[in-house]
């Protein structure tokens, strides 16, 4: 048997290196695709609890539509919503921040509405939307768990906002405005898909990379010793910064490339999979296949 110490020997990235933390998508990862937590995801959560793993979400939900989530799997956590735009405990105390310029969050709305997209706003607790009868808006509700908030101008919402969303059923539509974006403001916006019908627009610290170093921060554990799971091409980013990252079995063929480690389909129980084989495993265990 192998002790701590030869866990800590253990270059990361492999498995039986030392993991103090594991952060998690939510949407592709952790839930089903009709958003219920399934039991064995909250099993292997409580099992990384009682081994004295501290578990952390991180995913594109507002923090209110993280709600449920974090009432069912009822263990101590950190969770990061916007991508990182707002990091808090799971009881609801912010321990930081991060904005959208007003004058800034504006353009990006006279552009986007300009493209013909659609536009919602997520600010403070609210969801602001022009049209509750446009493409995915009824997906969104179910997603997050609480009704929009119907405008017909965004107004004093803009002076406070944590995401933008363009949204569009055209996705080459989408992807011109990406593009566009991305050339104007890359050193002053996080641009990322969290759907390939979602343009998520938010501030430049606001992307799951920045979001893992700040919640390995502020639970005082290294980045090495942190592992990370995700589905999303806006996950791949904290596969770069995590010690040891696992990609979905539903991932693009892209998002699994970037990962040290592929696990099973969200519906087919490969969040609790990756848990067991990777971070709860026994280091001298049998060693799961690489992904690819």
């Amino acid at each position: 048997m192998k002790t701590n110490a030869d866990r800590e020997a253990i270059a990361p990235g492999q498995p039986g290196a030392r993991i103090s933390a594991v952060v998690s998508d939510v949407d592709g990862t952790l839930v089903a695709d009709d958003k219920s937590l399934p039991e064995a995801n909250r099993l292997a959560v409580a099992r990384l609890d009682d081994a004295g793993i501290a578990f952390a979400l991180i995913s594109s939900r507002p923090p209110r539509g993280m709600a449920a989530v974090i009432k069912a799997l009822n263990v101590p956590l950190v969770f990061a919503g916007f991508n990182g735009g707002v990091i808090s405990t799971a009881e609801s105390e912010i321990l930081e921040q991060h904005l959208l310029a007003p004058d800034l969050a504006r353009r990006i709305v006279r552009s986007l509405a300009d493209d013909g997209v659609d536009v919602w706003v997520f600010s403070g607790q609210e969801w602001f939307v022009r049209n509750v009868a446009s493409p995915y808006v009824a997906r969104e509700i179910r997603t997050v768990g609480f009704q929009p908030t119907v405008v017909r101008d965004f107004g004093a919402a803009l002076e406070t906002v944590a995401k933008i969303v363009g949204v569009s059923e055209d996705a080459a539509l989408l992807g011109r405005g990406e593009a566009r974006l991305r050339a104007e403001l890359s050193d002053r916006a996080t641009i990322v898909r969290s759907q390939r019908y979602y343009l998520d627009i938010t501030h430049s610290l606001a992307n799951k990379g920045a979001g893992v170093r700040s919640i390995a921060k502020h639970l005082a554990v290294p980045l090495q010793e942190v592992a990370v799971i995700g589905d999303g091409p806006n996950d791949v980013v904290m596969f770069a910064v995590g010690g040891l990252s696992i990609a979905m079995g539903n991932a693009e063929p892209a998002v699994q490339q970037a990962a040290n480690y592929v696990t099973g389909a969200n519906n087919a129980g490969g969040f609790a999979q990756a848990m067991e084989r990777f971070i709860l495993a026994k280091p001298d265990g049998p060693v799961a296949d690489r992904g690819a």
